[in-house]
């Protein structure tokens, strides 16, 4: 068994301009959408990691035409809503819990059977959040005891459902908007009612291929048996990787970073509104609207952070970028206060034990709480952490490392490349001292 290791030396400073990978949202939906198309869906920006490279494998299993991937840019060759086929053998979705709660929704609604599988972290999250509203509309889901995968999926009708989320989550919203796409249009619309602002992709992404959904404030809703057509998609750079930069440039003194061609979603954009709240300079550039997504070069520069309550209406709009966030509160002045974050807990780790445990290594002050945290920024050390195959936990504390007196040690590091290939080489391109090992046990 080998363990994958960065070290980290403390201190140093970012400087640099700088495009980070595909947005990983926007990259899996474009293979989904462009599978069900008709025609040929152009691609460029996709992210190579494993996680959408596993969807991207999912789809070729069934029948779906799409051309390897060469800097970004792929073909998928459509072939239409109901064209896709049965795979012969179980879809691998690795790491990717976005890939198999969209996938669900899709697979309900085909006349063929199929199944789900995923790694060891993803088979440990909890499925029944999608199979529970996909069972009202007809679906025929079984999961492993304790609602997890595999998820073995029957053919089914389904019938629209007016649903309103338990919770703010895009991959649950996403997941009934594309099983509704294969209900019966003489039963009406399907609507999906969110309590809180989540991420608008799907439903961009949708309108994009032609397909009408209409929006009422937090509902969107839309009718079934339509058809979508083949379009180019410009994947933006993924403001979830960009925002361990725009951290690390915001603490490490002297530090001047331009990141270039991110998406700022209004859904996504929490992680700036919450470092901005907090004292950080930064500053949106040449601001344009690419394929439908707005898009900027965003400027950072380092400042003394301060200490906050983050607002709750934050919260589901920075949802993945709260480890590094939690790294911006060690370092700021004062105290910060997390709470309405218990989709942490539920992420490929416990995102907030996970992150406190880390943050205990390190010598920084904090208090976890059921559905948040609170920690109280200062100096720190350095020290051995483990990332529990949590590839934003690994990147949170090699972030760290730009403030701390000691080495970071960070173990379980595989999994970054799920999400952001390439990050320990641009890192150290950037201004990170960084080594990566492999440990054999």
């Amino acid at each position: 068994m080998t363990d994958l290791v960065f070290t980290v030396q403390p201190g140093g400073r970012l400087d640099a301009a700088f495009r980070v990978p595909g947005d990983k949202s926007i990259s899996h939906r474009s293979i989904i959408l462009g599978s069900i198309a008709d025609g040929v869906t152009t691609v460029e920006g996709f992210l190579e990691g494993e996680d959408s490279l596993a969807t991207l494998k999912a789809f070729r299993a069934m029948g779906v035409v799409i051309d390897d991937v060469t800097n970004g840019a792929t073909m998928i060759r459509g072939v239409g809503l109901n064209g896709l086929q049965q795979p012969e053998t179980a879809l691998d979705l690795g790491n990717s819990g976005t890939a198999m709660r969209l996938m669900c929704g899709l697979l309900a609604g085909q006349q063929f059977s199929s199944t789900l599988i995923g790694d060891e972290s993803l088979s440990q999250r909890p499925m029944g959040r999608v199979a529970n509203p996909l069972r009202e509309m007809g679906a025929k889901i079984e999961l492993r005891e304790g609602e997890f995968a595999p998820v073995e999926i029957a053919p089914a009708t389904l019938s629209p459902i007016n649903y309103d989320l338990p919770v703010a989550s895009a991959q649950i919203k996403s997941c009934l908007l594309l099983a509704s796409l294969y209900t019966d249009p003489g039963k009406g619309q399907a609507s999906i009612t969110e309590p809180a602002p989540c991420r608008d992709h799907t439903e961009r992404m949708l309108r994009g291929f032609g397909y009408d959904v209409q929006t009422q404030g937090p509902k969107a809703s839309l009718a079934g048996a339509g058809n979508l057509t083949a379009c180019h998609i410009d994947v933006p750079a993924d403001i979830s990787s960009a925002a361990f930069f725009m951290v690390g440039a915001s603490i490490a003194e002297g530090s001047d970073i331009l990141l270039q061609h991110v998406g700022i979603n209004p859904t996504r954009i929490g992680v700036i509104n919450i470092l901005k709240a907090m004292g950080a300079n930064i500053s949106l550039e040449n601001n344009r609207v690419v394929g439908g997504e707005p898009v900027a070069d965003i400027r950072v520069q380092s400042a003394q952070l301060k200490g906050i309550d983050i607002p709750v209406s934050e919260v589901p709009l920075a949802i993945d970028e709260f480890p590094v966030l939690f790294i911006a509160a060690a370092c700021a002045e004062g105290v910060t206060t997390l709470s309405g974050a218990e989709e942490l807990r539920v992420k490929e780790s416990d995102r907030i034990q996970v992150m406190a445990d880390g943050l205990a290594v390190l010598g920084v002050k904090h208090e976890v709480k059921p559905d948040g945290i609170v920690i109280e920024g200062g100096n720190y050390g350095g020290g051995e952490v483990t990332s529990h195959g949590d590839h934003r936990i690994a990147m949170a504390f090699a972030m760290a490392a730009l403030r701390a007196s000691q080495p970071i040690v960070i173990h379980d590091c595989h999994n970054v490349a799920t999400s952001f290939p390439g990050f320990s080489e641009l890192a150290v391109r950037v201004g990170l001292s960084m080594a990566v090992n492999e440990e054999h046990s």
